[in-house]
């Protein structure tokens, strides 16, 4: 090798280890190897051919890794995990950031004039403020070395391609690797990292899945399209049961008869009785002399009143009429039952 260029070899033989690292060495290669005067070149030994060289190398096992640079004698052997990021990392270690991140993204904005995609907007230092300091916008913060973020490129284009004509949300990107000051802006940490942001403030992280369905789906929510679209609830109508408080209590017995149920809402019985009682309420609500009413006794202010009305279970229901207690109800909860005790006393006073 010459003195301009640092290598790093991978010898192996027909192993299914070897197998496996394959395409991520090809990935590796493809993303260093620009031409043959670039400082790294990524390489390869097959050891069931080169029995002299991996023998002269100490090679024992397959795959074997090894960083050889200018200014070391001995190769530097990689132990990490065969993934594209620990690999990139091992390198960032031998050569030093500056290197790797100048050799990576030199390749990434050559590459991207070529391939710029409709929708889709680079931000950088210069930019970024402008840009962003009015309207929505989805915006990748990422590092041309990162794995993840070489995943995620294809999908974050068709994104921005599907949204090209959508003036209310924007898509763009920013390579932290040249654009530091927008990064640290933003706190950015990690890569990728995918914000919207609303007139220059970050409102939101996206931590979801990474499919082009999956994050339309999220600016659509971001944006309001979804929640907007559903009509609102239709208005409940009032209620035909009267609810008694212990300030209302003594006027909305005073007159005529006035069946109450005093109730907890924790309660299973009461939950049972609850729609019958409300069926009961709307065969009676055009009675003027005839009330359906209830009391809340968890609440405050209603403690004392069914403590003064002796209510010791739920559900208690209590007739009175013209103000006075007249009957408790302990029959069966069904609707006719409930209807033949109010007729009944509503014709007769009984004790």
């Amino acid at each position: 090798m010459d003195g301009t260029v640092h290598i790093i070899f991978i010898f192996f033989s027909r192993c299914t280890h070897c197998k496996r690292l394959h395409p991520t060495w090809e990935e590796l290669a493809q993303l260093l190897n620009e031409d043959n005067k670039s400082i790294v070149t990524v390489a390869k030994v097959d050891c069931t051919q080169d029995t002299a060289l991996c023998s002269e190398h100490d090679v024992t096992g397959y795959p074997t890794l090894k960083f050889f640079g200018l200014d070391r004698k001995e190769a530097v052997k990689f132990r990490g995990t065969r993934d594209l990021p620990s690999l990139l990392n091992f390198l960032d270690e031998q050569l030093g950031s500056s290197v790797l991140v100048g050799i990576i993204s030199l390749r990434y904005s050559k590459k991207g004039a070529d391939d710029e995609h409709k929708g889709l907007i680079e931000l950088t230092d210069d930019t970024f403020k402008k840009h962003l300091s009015t309207g929505n916008h989805f915006v990748k913060f990422y590092a041309p070395w990162c794995g993840h973020c070489q995943r995620l490129a294809p999908t974050w284009e068709a994104v921005a391609m599907g949204l090209a004509n959508d003036d209310s949300v924007k898509i763009s990107k920013i390579d932290c690797t040249m654009n530091r000051e927008a990064c640290k802006v933003y706190d950015i940490k990690s890569y990728p990292t995918l914000l919207w942001i609303q007139n220059g403030e970050k409102l939101d992280k996206y931590q979801g899945q990474r499919s082009v369905d999956d994050l339309t789906e999220y600016i659509a929510e971001m944006k309001g399209t979804i929640t907007d679209e559903v009509p609102p609830p239709p208005p409940q109508p009032a209620s035909p049961v009267v609810s008694l408080t212990g300030d209302t209590f003594e006027t909305g017995i005073q007159k005529g008869i006035t069946f109450v149920k005093f109730f907890a809402p924790w309660c299973g019985h009461c939950k049972g009785l609850a729609p019958t009682w409300e069926e009961l309420g709307k065969i009676y609500v055009t009675k003027y002399d005839i009330n359906i009413a209830k009391v809340d006794c968890t609440l405050e202010q209603n403690k004392e009143l069914c403590s003064d009305q002796e209510v010791d279970g739920f559900p208690t229901l209590l007739l009175y009429k013209d103000g006075r207690k007249i009957s408790e109800y302990n029959g069966s909860r069904g609707l006719e039952d409930l209807i033949e005790f109010v007729t009944k006393h509503s014709s007769h006073d009984e004790l």
